[in-house]
């Protein structure tokens, strides 16, 4: 099968032809449909995540279908569509795991992180880590960014509250799938883009936000949150100044720049920061419900498999809107 591999931090995905894995015990083989580009794969790249297993298929936000499956798999069949997000197996013993927290595992394993992903042709994952996906009006290259950019959206926005006015800080995949969702629940969005951003603060408004601007502005008003999609420390100052007291600022990513020193007083007045990590299975059994139910449909933009090296620096410099998606 064919496949970008990466060999070393800090350089370029290699095309190569690789044997197909074999599904073990409790394991699925999926044939890859779509895979959607994530910055985590950036992170893992750059050296910013660094446990990674080498060389390495990168790539979790995977829709295909059932192809094979090994012993003890008894909830899915050939030629179903599945999902395959970041979280790719957990030890199922400790205290997270055991309190309804597996995002916080200790031992958990990741999708193309340490687990090879779906920048392939094929791949294969715990069965147990497998959503199955609804024949829905959404093709694969539509959902596959349901699986990262929606799950770790729908996360920040829970840990959000009952916010009525969010600021989505990087106006990126997640937020712009997880805007929908706001939306459709009845919350009012503020756009925060790159500086000079046009196209993407256009696409902000057409996507429904109230307001679109660039993330050293502030907003017309005071926000009862913020979520913060983009790795850098340096917003969550800007954000604390644009929430209201008791609002919540959220940091939605797995990796962010320093944090610069900033005065109590953008603190004070029972704001909070917090982070999220990961995600659970449950989170995509409520956000694949909701996202059916809301209409959600991300914008795209298809790459083809080998052109995963092109893929990943036109997210790296911004050269796109919505999620870009590698096509087998």
């Amino acid at each position: 099968m064919q496949a970008m591999v990466l060999h070393k931090s800090k350089s370029s995905l290699v095309a190569e032809q690789l044997p197909a894995p074999e599904a073990g015990k409790g394991e699925v083989l999926i044939e890859v449909e779509a895979c959607a580009v994530c910055r985590t794969d950036l992170h893992v790249i750059d050296g910013d995540l660094t446990q990674p297993k080498l060389p390495l298929v990168l790539g979790h936000e995977i829709v295909g279908r059932v192809k094979a499956y090994g012993n003890d798999v008894r909830d899915l069949e050939i030629g179903q569509r599945v999902g395959v997000p970041w979280l790719g197996w957990t030890c199922g013993k400790c205290k997270f795991c055991l309190s309804n927290r597996e995002n916080l595992c200790s031992e958990a394993r990741f999708t193309g992180y340490q687990i090879d992903g779906g920048y392939a042709q094929q791949t294969k994952a715990d069965a147990r880590f497998c959503f199955p996906m609804p024949e829905s009006a959404l093709d694969a290259e539509q959902a596959a960014p349901l699986l990262c950019a929606g799950l770790i959206g729908w996360r920040s926005l829970k840990a959000a509250g009952e916010a009525q006015s969010i600021g989505m800080y990087g106006f990126g995949a997640a937020a712009s799938v997880i805007t929908q969702a706001a939306i459709y629940q009845g919350r009012k969005v503020y756009a925060f883009t790159r500086s000079g951003d046009e196209d993407g603060q256009k696409f902000a408004r057409e996507l429904g936000c109230v307001w679109a601007g660039a993330s050293e502005d502030l907003p017309p008003e005071l926000l009862d949150a913020a979520i913060i999609f983009a790795p850098v420390g340096g917003l969550i100052p800007q954000a604390l100044k644009a929430v209201e007291k008791g609002g919540t600022v959220v940091c939605g990513g797995i990796h962010m720049s320093p944090i610069p020193e900033f005065s109590y007083d953008l603190l004070w007045g029972e704001r909070k920061i917090c982070s999220v990590a990961n995600l659970t299975r449950q989170d995509g059994v409520e956000f694949l419900d909701l996202a059916a139910k809301a209409k959600i449909k991300p914008k795209v933009n298809r790459y083809k498999l080998t052109d995963a090296n092109q893929a990943l620096e036109d997210l790296r410099h911004g050269r796109t809107t919505g999620a870009s998606v590698l096509v087998p």
